[in-house]
């Protein structure tokens, strides 16, 4: 399954224990992770201006994620229309072919209702899906 993990679910994998880190090892040992060059500027941004990561270490990191990038999104996705950056993200997802877009963000989840694909996920609803597609 090809899984668009939000900004938010990866900084939360990256910077703390619990259900994103795990989220994000099962989805590289047993999917396909998908990624977006403008979401890797974002993260790279929030984990240097609100986690406190070094420059070095939080672009190190989005190096390592970029070989993950799908196609750039021609322009923002409409089912979002309260948060710019949301949009970007969702259409982002749609560009990758993405099954699943994984988000704690409410914008986000609040347009599922509203798209048919990429199915919109909060990260425990992802962890449940993933976990009953093992062999």
């Amino acid at each position: 399954m090809r899984v668009f993990l939000d900004t938010n679910v990866l900084v939360s994998a990256y910077v703390a224990r619990g259900l994103s880190a795990d989220l994000m090892r099962l989805v590289l040992a047993e999917h396909d992770l998908v990624t977006a060059a403008l979401q890797l500027a974002e993260f790279t941004r929030v984990l240097e201006n609100k986690i406190g990561a070094s420059a070095a270490e939080a672009r190190r990191v989005a190096t390592e994620l970029s070989r993950f990038s799908g196609p750039a999104p021609p322009e923002p996705h409409p089912a979002i229309t309260t948060d710019p950056d949301d949009a970007w993200i969702l259409a982002a997802s749609v560009s990758a072919d993405a099954d699943l877009l994984v988000s704690g963000d409410a914008h986000v989840l609040a347009a599922a209702k509203r798209v048919k694909r990429p199915r919109i996920v909060s990260v425990r609803e992802a962890w449940t899906t993933l976990r009953a597609t093992r062999p």
